[in-house]
Order: structure tokens, then C-alpha cells, then sequence
């Protein structure tokens, strides 16, 4: 039966028609100079057809340029473990198992190479990591401290609203540091506004693009705060951590978004830690109302990112400053009229303008600030996930803070809850093939454990496969 042409050949005969046409091949000059460490090109022109095949254009994956030596990587004097002669790299290809001492010296050599490319990232991550932690545990004691002297949590999102003014300007002065083409604030500006139409930033747009979402961030806020009034901070930052699962039964929803067991059981999870949060102080209505009001806003949180990747897509850096900077100025002047509306009424009633603590409120507007910079940009730096992470980290610090303040005891329900919320939100940050990533990092241990045959091609797959255990994939970031 005649083979397909779309079926690669499986054995060197199967190709004797091409091997005859290449009995004069030769070796390019390029190829030589890096085969010249490895000293292999010293008899190649002596060696048959089959080898020079193996040897010169790589085949099953044989490549001894790449898997030996790499020019661009390390000085040639560092190389350690390549073949001396020819025939040591026909062996090598043809799956004969390489000795335990050369193996030894190959092998940590291409790990320090493949690790090295991910530790600054990895270093940055755990940067990230405390700088989130901090960040977000930080404003919401201080926010906690503050209503103490100063009750008016509307006055404060509008306060620490206002700071996203200062995105556009911050990413501008980044872009001239860093940019090898440098635009005009005006160019620059122009470029972003591409993000919202062709027609860029039009009171159309502005209304129906932005407006809605600026309510949805002032209402994320606000409720947050308002909870905090209610209830301790460790509830707060735990409830709110629940809006990962909202997301995600959104996008499942709404979005389309893929299915995933794993998700549906962290959602859960989620859901019974709001339910036995609830319980743990025995359904008292002051706790109830700070419970609901922590809940609200996670699920505003959740509803702002869903709809923004449904009605603008992903954003890239500059846009999506300009697009903060947009929400901040709009809160600025259009949401200004209601703290003056609740002073009259006395609802957040102040005696004089001497009388408000301008240190914590800059304190908190600040911390949030450096939030939500973190968030949304720190992908430039490292992982979405370690991002995340430091989200979730903040339970404990905000816990061991009101430990030591006295104000929040400790039941096993109040435990449990905190414990299956923060679960839940880990379970959330696996990725869609995180049971794939699992089996193959499995196979690979088991390989390195295993001995190597000594049929020809095993021996060529498992050289292929280190080779590829250096790639990583990288994640888009979506505001």
C-alpha cells in the first residue's frame, strides 16, 4: 500500500530515492563553525549518507549544535560533556545510552541555563507577592483605623477615587525613561484613545464605555468600606476573596468560558465559607449586613471584569492607564456633588476641614493606589498567578493583626470558613491545563529516573524533550 505523503517516514529506507540524490551533500560553513566545539566535523565528510543526514539537518529531532553547544549562550571554552568524534555523536542519535559521568556534567548545566531565564522573573514574584500583601492588608487596617476618627466611607472612595488621575501621568513619565521613541504627551494620548473606537474618546463613548464602569469601581469600594464598619478586616478580606469564584461562574455564564470541575468545586467552596462565615457568629444582624455588604462587593468586583473583557476586550499598558486616569477624572467632577450632599445632611458630617484626619486618608488613598498599580500592571514584571497570590496572603496578615489588636475571636467555624474561601481561591488560580501540566511533568520525572534503551528513537525523543523543558508559556494579561 502506497504511504501517504502527509505521513513523515518512520525509517531511513523508507527515504532511499532522496538518499541517493544527496551523496555529495556538504556541510555548511555555518554549520561547521558551530560543530567546531564538538570537534565532530573533523571526519564528517567521511561518514555515509545516513549519518551526515542525522548529523547535518537534524533528523528525528538530532540536532548536536543546539543540544551540545549554543554560542550565543556561554563561551566555548565552558562547554562540557560535548561528543569528541563523530561516531560518539552517531551513538548519541542513534539512542546508545550516554555515560552517568558526561550526563552528569549535562545535565545541571542545561537546568542552571533553563532556570536562570525564569529566577529574575521568580524573584520579582515574590517582590510582587509581599509589595500586594502589604499593600492591600495595609488599606484595609488603615481604612479600619480610620473610621474611627473619621466615619464617612463615601467621602473616602471618592478620595482615594480621585488618585487614579495620576495613572496616565506616572505611565508617561515610564514611557520616556524607558521608550527608545518618544512621544508627545498629546501623541501618546492619542495612541491610547485608539483603545475605545476609531473615533477614540467621544462623550458617546465616554458614557456608555466608561461611565458604567466608574460606577461599578466607586461601588466596589464604597461597599467594601462600608463592611469594615461592620465587621472585623480577616472576614472582610476573606469574603472578598470570593470574587474569583464569582468570575468565573460569570465568564462560565456570560463569557462562554470553558467548563471546569475544578472551578465549579472552588466556587462551591466559596460559597459555603460566606455560609458558615455567616454562621459563625450566629446570624446576628449586624454581622449579616457586613457579610452581605463584603459579598455585594465582591460580586461588583467580579461584574466590572467580566464586562470590561465582554465590551473592551484586553488592554495593553498605556491604555489601560489611560483608561483609570479616565474613571478617576470622571469621578473627580461628576461624583463630587454627593459628598457635599451627605455634609448637609449629616449623614458624614465633619466639624471643619481642620478636623479631618488628611494623614490616614492619604494613607489609605495612597495604599490603594499602589494596589491597584500592582495589579494591573505588575504582570510586566512577573506571573498573574504570584499577583494573585498576594491577595490571598493578606487573610493571614489581616489576621494575625486583629489577633494581636483583640478584636476578633477565633472560633473552629470561623477557621473553617476562612480555610475553604482561600482554597477555593488557590483551586481558581490552576490553569485550564493544569491536569496535563501534572501527567507530563510526571512522565518527565519518571524519564529521568529510567534508564535510557537502547532502540533509536527513545533515545532521540528523550534529548528532544530536555531540550523543551526550558519553554515556558506565557499568559496574556487582560485588565
Amino acid at each position: 500500500m502506497r504511504k501517504s505523503p502527509d505521513v513523515s517516514p518512520r525509517r531511513l529506507s523508507d527515504i532511499s530515492p532522496q538518499l541517493r540524490q544527496l551523496k555529495y551533500l556538504v556541510v555548511d560553513e555555518s554549520i561547521k563553525e558551530d560543530l567546531k566545539s564538538s570537534r565532530s566535523v573533523e571526519d564528517i565528510n567521511s561518514a555515509s549518507i545516513e549519518e551526515r543526514i542525522l548529523r547535518i539537518t537534524g533528523y528525528y529531532g538530532y540536532q548536536p549544535w543546539n543540544a551540545f553547544y549554543n554560542g550565543e549562550d556561554r563561551p566555548r571554552d565552558t562547554v562540557v560533556g560535548a561528543p569528541v568524534d563523530g561516531q560518539a555523536a552517531v551513538a548519541v542519535a542513534a539512542g546508545a545510552e550516554p555515560s552517568a559521568s558526561s550526563r552528569r556534567r549535562r545535565l545541571p548545566r542545561c537546568c542552571v541555563r533553563v532556570t536562570a531565564a525564569q529566577l529574575q522573573k521568580a524573584l520579582w514574584g515574590v517582590v510582587m507577592v509581599m509589595c500586594v500583601c502589604s499593600s492591600w492588608a495595609g488599606s484595609t487596617q488603615l481604612a479600619k483605623l480610620t473610621f474611627r476618627h473619621f466615619d464617612a466611607p463615601f467621602t473616602l472612595t471618592w478620595f482615594a477615587t480621585s488618585w487614579n488621575c495620576l495613572f496616565f501621568p506616572l505611565y508617561y513619565i515610564g514611557h520616556v525613561v524607558k521608550s527608545p521613541e518618544r512621544q508627545t504627551p498629546r501623541q501618546r494620548f492619542r495612541e491610547c484613545c485608539r483603545f475605545f473606537g476609531d473615533d477614540g474618546l467621544t462623550p458617546k463613548v465616554f458614557f456608555t464605555k466608561v461611565a458604567p464602569f466608574g460606577l461599578l469601581w466607586i461601588l466596589t469600594n464604597y461597599l467594601y468600606l462600608q463592611a469594615l464598619r461592620k465587621i472585623n478586616t480577616t472576614d472582610a478580606s476573606a469574603l472578598f476573596c470570593c470574587n474569583k469564584a464569582f468570575v468565573f461562574l460569570l465568564s462560565w455564564i456570560v463569557l462562554r468560558d470553558r467548563f471546569m470541575g475544578v472551578r465549579i468545586v472552588a466556587a462551591i467552596l466559596a460559597i459555603a465559607g460566606i455560609v458558615m462565615m455567616t454562621y459563625a457568629d450566629g446570624f446576628h444582624s449586624h454581622s449579616v449586613i457586613g457579610i452581605t455588604l463584603v459579598v455585594t462587593s465582591a460580586s461588583m468586583s467580579a461584574l466590572y471584569k467580566v464586562l470590561f473583557k465582554m465590551v473592551l476586550g484586553s488592554a495593553k499598558f498605556g491604555e489601560a492607564a489611560l483608561f483609570l486616569t479616565v474613571v478617576g477624572g470622571a469621578n473627580f467632577v461628576f461624583i463630587s456633588f454627593v459628598p457635599v450632599i451627605l455634609y448637609f445632611t449629616h449623614v458624614e458630617y465633619f466639624a471643619s476641614l481642620g478636623d479631618i484626619p488628611w494623614a490616614y486618608l492619604c494613607g489609605v488613598a495612597g495604599l490603594l493606589f499602589a494596589f491597584n498599580i500592582l495589579v494591573n500592571f505588575g504582570i510586566a514584571v512577573t506571573y498573574p498567578t504570584l499577583i494573585s497570590l498576594g491577595i490571598v496572603l493578606s487573610v493571614p496578615v489581616n489576621a494575625l493583626v486583629d489577633l494581636y489588636t483583640c478584636e476578633i475571636h477565633f472560633n473552629t467555624v470561623r477557621l473553617i470558613a476562612v480555610f475553604i474561601i482561600c482554597l477555593g481561591f488557590l483551586m481558581l488560580l490552576l490553569p485550564e491545563d493544569w491536569d496535563k501540566c501534572i501527567i507530563q511533568l510526571s512522565t518527565r520525572l519518571r524519564k529521568r529516573d529510567e534508564p535510557a534503551e537502547g532502540s533509536g528513537e527513545p533515545g532521540a525523543a528523550t534529548g528532544l524533550n530536555w531540550n523543551r523543558r526550558g519553554r515556558t508559556s506565557m499568559s496574556t494579561f487582560a485588565h
